[in-house]
């Protein structure tokens, strides 16, 4: 009865963002506020993968329609508990019984997100630590909500985009989602992560506990602090100092060990009272070839040179180019948006002209949506790039990213 359920307010959803786009194509305004509401209410309490889109969906809001950004947004700073009982369900079905590992665990969560939740326990040695617990039953009905999912993407036919595409999109997607049902994996991410910034005096990652983990529990270190949504009024000194470890982190995955954190939810990241970046959820670590880095250095470094061209080229090769007919205009306002955040000296991301010219160009870029589609193997790196830009806009960043990317360019040219 549960699971029909879980389908029928899916197949509702998925009519109501259709009704929203079709009456957009015929050109008719959508009540792209009302669509994120209904969005929010549903999803926040059906868990699982449809949340979690639309969590990935809600950090792409320099692309979407502001009211319905703002709306999906929400799904990152809400998320309705899963009451005590189930969790509690989850927890014995992991330990038995919990007493003999516990002297103590919190009901009320630490933290609530898409696919399971994290509590606070004191181990019987004292140690107090984190449980992040996957929601019951939540194996069993993701191929479900897949398919529902599948529907609500295949309305991107709409806008020209080729099913063959829409179905790769679906399917990394879906791998994405099947990953971060692995807590084994992401133990051993953690473990890996761990080692490898130990000698990183700004980054701080969990300590995972094997031995308290397993296929519906991951057991970690509890690290204290001040999550990365919080910092936006905090002290300058250390917003610039996170927004600098976070910045070199992420080039450093990504141009020396070819990863990269992919699931760049504000509430994955915190600081510690010294300013040192923590990085708690590891669910979502993709590899990135280097041919990708080095075509996304390319697209990078013709939109720097403001030379559209160069730019149709380079996301030919990146496989986001389809059809026929550059959109050549585009290109050049798109140059004019971002060339200012990469001017030498130190640039402030939270400067909101920046973001004002980006969301301006969003209905052209959906109406060259024939022309202009996603590459079908970078879903998950696109998303976890715009939003670790977007968490260091919070952070209220000033970064030289002209010097920062000089050595980059150089770097990849000598490939």
């Amino acid at each position: 009865m549960r699971e029909r359920g879980r389908t029928r307010r899916l197949m509702g959803l998925g009519a109501r963002t259709g009704g929203a786009l079709l009456k957009t194509r015929l050109g008719g305004q959508a009540d792209w506020r009302a669509l994120g509401e209904a969005l929010f209410e549903g999803l926040s309490e059906l868990k699982g993968p449809a949340m979690k889109l639309a969590q990935m969906m809600s950090q792409w809001d320099d692309l979407l329609p502001p009211d319905l950004a703002d709306e999906l947004a929400r799904l990152q700073r809400q998320a309705e508990p899963m009451p005590w009982s189930r969790i509690h369900e989850a927890l014995v079905l992991q330990y038995g019984d919990i007493h003999e590992y516990f002297t103590e665990i919190e009901e009320r969560p630490f933290a609530s997100a898409s696919m399971g939740q994290v509590h606070k326990a004191v181990t019987l040695e004292g140690e107090t630590v984190v449980l992040k617990v996957q929601y019951p039953g939540l194996a069993d009905v993701l191929e479900s909500d897949l398919k529902q999912v599948r529907r609500i993407i295949g309305l991107g036919r709409w806008f020209k985009v080729p099913q063959a595409r829409l179905d790769a999109l679906f399917e990394e997607l879906a791998a994405g989602l099947r990953d971060e049902l692995d807590y084994q994996a992401e133990a051993n991410a953690l473990a890996r992560y761990r080692e490898r910034y130990q000698s990183d005096s700004r980054i701080i990652i969990p300590k995972p506990l094997f031995e308290l983990s397993g296929q519906h529990v991951l057991a970690m270190s509890y690290v204290p602090g001040t999550p990365l949504r919080e910092l936006e009024g905090a002290d300058d000194t250390v917003r610039q100092k996170v927004a600098t470890t976070l910045a070199d982190w992420i080039t450093q995955e990504l141009f020396t060990h070819g990863e990269l954190h992919a699931d760049p939810h504000a509430g994955n990241f915190a600081a510690d009272e010294q300013g040192r970046l923590i990085i708690y959820d590891f669910g979502a670590v993709i590899a990135v070839p280097e041919a990708r880095i080095e075509a996304m250095m390319h697209l990078l470094s013709a939109t720097l040179d403001h030379d559209p061209m160069a730019m149709d080229d380079a996301l030919v090769n990146l496989g986001g180019r389809q059809g026929q007919g550059a959109p050549l205009a585009l290109y050049r306002e798109t140059a004019e948006s971002v060339s200012p955040l990469f001017e030498p000296g130190e640039q402030d991301f939270s400067d909101v002209r920046v973001h004002r010219r980006l969301r301006e160009l969003s209905p052209k870029v959906w109406a060259a949506m024939d022309r202009l589609q996603p590459p079908a193997d970078t879903l998950l790196l696109s998303r976890a790039l715009n939003g670790h830009y977007w968490n260091l806009v919070r952070l209220k960043a000033r970064l030289d990213m002209h010097a920062r990317t000089a050595p980059l360019f150089e770097c990849v040219a000598r490939r």
